[in-house]
């Protein structure tokens, strides 16, 4: 072997060396500065709070304490943005911007705006304000409608649901001041711990584990989800509609009879109290699509999966691609929508590691302007799979 071709040989060993050097740290930074977050956020609080904000990584009851509710139908653990002074808000804030994409802080404070919005615009409608559950907010799956079979499973709704929920009171029962933040476990950058954050349509559930990151099962809706402010037209969820709709309307003849169900869907079948629940994969099969139409369902299913930092949402996009041939395209309710609006149809994603959920309300008003999505793994909600013992 020539000098030259000796010197080729080990430089590329050398840049290949420096390029694997630099995996771990480029995942490991997502985790550091998640940890960094953290702390400074704790840092903020005085005694009393922090024993507000922090729980045991095996609390069961407060991992499972999330909902599409406001907080005074379904309480919260953890502290309220509203309690806390503006420094400490910022902190706890950038705490989960740390832990999301840019996309996915945007979309969380669209959501939070809307709330705002929906505060100072006659509270919503009545449905709203019922004090029992229904599907979707805690409720039982739909039976006898024939919707979807449930598998057996060991969720339920979370200890202490309903019989300890609050008086309504004369105080605002939307807005952004009630969002609620906890911490599970301590954080680290070695062992799991689990960041929450939600309230009103709105429920993240952040896993890490070195730098591993997991958001299921989060749920994100709107209402209103079509709103101007500053002169401007904000759809929190508008993307999760229109690609959806886009895929549809790629489809062939065929293809649409398989994809749309013959019965409709009014609400989540997943949604919170549903842990450990599973349904019947149906619709359209994904190893059936041409190439183009699995470009555009991966990109109906990043509109979730890239809600997390970009290290993590990666490494679960690769996943899903991996599982894509087993994964289910499923459409009830209306084929069409108004441009510039949201589509009134409920769809389902469903694959060996994923559940994804859209469901217009139909309930108090135009479905259009009230959504809740689900987004789960059914094998790895809460991280179980890595931080399993």
């Amino acid at each position: 072997m020539n000098l030259l071709s000796m010197r080729t040989r080990h430089g590329i060993c050398a840049l290949a060396s420096f390029c694997l050097s630099l995996t771990p740290a480029i995942a490991q930074t997502a985790t550091t500065r998640i940890v960094s977050s953290a702390n400074t956020f704790l840092s903020t609080l005085d005694e009393k709070q922090r024993q507000s904000v922090l729980f045991s990584f095996d609390d069961e009851e407060q991992r499972k304490r999330w909902s599409n509710f406001p907080i005074v139908m379904v309480p919260r653990g953890g502290i309220s943005l509203k309690e806390l002074s503006s420094a400490q808000r910022s902190a706890a804030l950038a705490l989960v911007a740390a832990a999301l994409s840019p996309r996915g802080f945007e979309k969380v404070q669209q959501i939070m705006e809307g709330d705002e919005v929906l505060k100072s615009t006659d509270q919503g409608p009545p449905g709203n304000r019922q004090p029992g559950p229904r599907n979707g907010a805690g409720g039982p799956p739909p039976s006898g409608n024939g919707g979807p079979p449930l598998l057996p499973g060991n969720g339920g709704p979370p200890p202490g649901r309903g019989s300890n929920r609050p008086p309504f009171g004369n105080g605002p029962i939307f807005g952004k001041d009630l969002y609620y933040i906890s911490i599970l476990g301590t954080p680290s950058e070695k062992n799991p711990w689990m960041l929450q954050f939600g309230g009103h349509h709105l429920a993240l559930n952040i896993t890490i584990d070195g730098e591993r990151g997991v958001l299921t099962p989060t749920l994100t809706g709107a209402q209103p989800a079509l709103y101007t402010i500053n002169g401007k037209t904000v759809r929190p969820l508008g993307r999760e509609s229109d690609t959806a709709l886009a895929l549809l309307n790629a489809l062939d003849e065929s293809q649409r009879k398989q994809a749309i169900l013959s019965y409709r869907l009014a609400d989540l079948v997943l949604g919170p109290g549903q842990d450990g629940k599973t349904i019947q994969p149906e619709g359209l099969k994904a190893s059936v699509m041409n190439e183009r139409q699995r470009a555009m369902l991966l990109d109906v299913i990043s509109e979730w999966a890239g809600l997390i930092h970009e290290s993590a949402a990666a490494a679960r996009m690769a996943e899903i691609k991996a599982d894509l041939n087993d994964t289910w395209f499923a459409w009830s309710g209306p084929t069409t929508a108004t441009p510039g609006n949201n589509i009134t149809a409920y769809y389902r994603i469903q694959g060996p590691h994923l559940v994804i959920e859209y469901a217009p309300q139909k309930l108090g008003g135009d479905p259009a302007l009230h959504v809740h999505t689900m987004y789960r793994d059914p094998t790895n909600d809460y991280g179980r799979r890595f931080t399993a013992k």
